[in-house]
Parts: C-alpha cells; sequence; structure tokens
C-alpha cells in the first residue's frame, strides 16, 4: 500500500465526521462536501508526519474553509435581475381600481434529509441567522467540542472573545422555536408553500384558496415602480397580483421571516423583495407585508429554508 493509499484510507475514517461539521456550519450538503474535499487537497499537499492528531488537524482545517465559504456569502456583490413581484401587484390594484370604478394606488437528498433530522430544521434556520464567526463559535463547541483555545485559532480571535461569541450563539439558538410551536410552524410553511407553488404556476383559483377574503397586502414604496407605497385589499386583487408574477415567484423561496414564514426575492443571490405573511390557524393568509425598503430589510431576521 503507498503513501498515498495510506493517507486516503486515514481521511476516509474521518470523512462522516467532517460532513457533519461541515452541514453544520454550511446548512448545504453540496456546500459541505466542496469543504470537505478541499480538505483532502490540503491534506495530500501538506507535510502532516508531525501531526499527532490528524482528526483535529482536519476539523480545524475544514472549519477554516466553512468560515471563509460562510463570509464568502455575506460579501457577496451579485448585480441585481429580473423584477420584483410588487409590480404585478400594483397592475392589478390598477385594474381593480378601473373595474370597481375607484382611484387606486400605483447534495444527495437522502444524505440531506438524514442529516437534517438529526440538526433540527429549527436549529438549521437560526444557525442562518448568526454571523460566520458566531456559528463557527457555538457549532465548533457547543456541538462538537472543540475547546475555545482551538476555535478562538480557527477564528484569529483570542478566547475571551471566541467565548462572548458562543455566548451570544448560544442565547440566539435558545430562542428558536420549541416543540410546543411545531405545530404552528408546520401550519405556516404548508401554507406559505401553497402560497409560492400557485404563484409560480399562476393558479388563480388555488391562491384564491389560500387567502383570506379580508386578506391585505401592503407594500412600501420601493417595492412599486410609481415610488408610493400600494395597497390591496380582497382574495381576488391579491390573487391576481400574485398570479401575474409567475416568473418572479419562480425565484423565490420559502424563509423565516422574524420567526415566521415567509417569502424571499433574491435574484442572483441579492436581496430584493421579502414577503412577510400572516397565517391564520384557520390556514387562510390575512395579511401579506411586501418589505423592499433597504433599510428595513437590513433590519429583519431572515433565514432561508431548506428546501
Amino acid at each position: 500500500m503507498t503513501d498515498t493509499d495510506l493517507l486516503a484510507a486515514a481521511f476516509e475514517e474521518h470523512r462522516d465526521h467532517l460532513r457533519a461539521v461541515a452541514y453544520r456550519l454550511l446548512g448545504s450538503m453540496t456546500d459541505a462536501d466542496d469543504a470537505v474535499q478541499d480538505a483532502w487537497l490540503r491534506l495530500t499537499g501538506s507535510d502532516t508526519r508531525e501531526v499527532e492528531n490528524l482528526g483535529g488537524w482536519l476539523t480545524t482545517v475544514v472549519a477554516r474553509v466553512s468560515l471563509n465559504m460562510l463570509r464568502s456569502r455575506r460579501h457577496r456583490n451579485e448585480e441585481p435581475v429580473g423584477d420584483s413581484w410588487p409590480v404585478a401587484a400594483e397592475a392589478a390594484a390598477r385594474d381593480g381600481a378601473a373595474a370597481s370604478g375607484r382611484p387606486g394606488p400605483p447534495g444527495d437528498p437522502e444524505d440531506e434529509a438524514v442529516l437534517a433530522d438529526s440538526v433540527g430544521l429549527a436549529l438549521l434556520v437560526v444557525l442562518d441567522t448568526l454571523t460566520p464567526a458566531e456559528r463557527l463559535a457555538f457549532v465548533l463547541h457547543d456541538m462538537f467540542a472543540m475547546p475555545f483555545t482551538e476555535v478562538a485559532d480557527v477564528l484569529g480571535r483570542s478566547t475571551d472573545a471566541t467565548r462572548q461569541l458562543a455566548s451570544r450563539a448560544r442565547r440566539r439558538v435558545r430562542g428558536a422555536p420549541s416543540p410546543d410551536h411545531a405545530a404552528d410552524f408546520a401550519r405556516q410553511r404548508e401554507v406559505a408553500s401553497a402560497f409560492l407553488a400557485a404563484a409560480r404556476g399562476g393558479d388563480f383559483a388555488a391562491l384564491v384558496a389560500l387567502l383570506d377574503s379580508d386578506v391585505t397586502l401592503t407594500g412600501d414604496a420601493f417595492t412599486v415602480p410609481s415610488g408610493r407605497p400600494a395597497l390591496l385589499h380582497g382574495a381576488d386583487l391579491v390573487a391576481k397580483g400574485a398570479a401575474t408574477a409567475s416568473a418572479r415567484a419562480e425565484h423565490s423561496q420559502l424563509a423565516l421571516v422574524d420567526g415566521a414564514v415567509g417569502i424571499v426575492f433574491a435574484p442572483a443571490g441579492r436581496l430584493q423583495i421579502v414577503l412577510a405573511l400572516t397565517v391564520s390557524p384557520e390556514r387562510r393568509i390575512t395579511a401579506i407585508d411586501v418589505i423592499g425598503d433597504p433599510d428595513r430589510l437590513r433590519r429583519l431576521r431572515l433565514a432561508v429554508l431548506p428546501g
């Protein structure tokens, strides 16, 4: 057996652990596998003869790779493409006003599922709201028992500062949806998912069925071409706006918006629009707040939900 074969065999012994670490840090099996592959390439290009704890060394490498990936997500600067959902809503408002005579305003799926179950969806969602440093400090220390001194070395910070990062993350995680709220969370997600699917298909009837008869949609001045806030009232008008925006809906996805399930429109990875939904116990959407104001968007706590 060659040295390369021995190295590969040793690496395989740690692969599952490395994937678990990377997945909890990145929340994506595809990204996790990329991070693990990067660790293998770095291993083959390094002199590890004096490394006493290969598992620890590889975990540190994967953590650093994952940290860089998390930071790159936060610093992307893609140009926005496409249009925004409320354009269709405004058109629906004009059509409705004209009709009424009133003036109107302008990885491998199986592996992913297994890991997601072991972590818990609520936790994955909350981890996605943390800063990269907070997420790494919490995951490595609280979930994988890595000493703070080693976590601090990965982050390039002092041990005390790293403890503070983990403490802040821990407080956020404690605020994750509890089992008592699981049914409510599932109800919100079911309705939001059905709404998004109906919008993508332009299915007017399905949209109306999901909306309360007195549903209200509000859109801030940043969400409509006229630069004036938009207001739609009633299931027919709101459904018409959503149905005519199927192209935008195709590039939208479910997300946690300040603790409730909503929808985000982020073409090319750049957030443009957030739909904050209010869902009744009867599984009807009673209100939609369409947010495009950059200041409001920055204040939102957002986390994209796994598909």
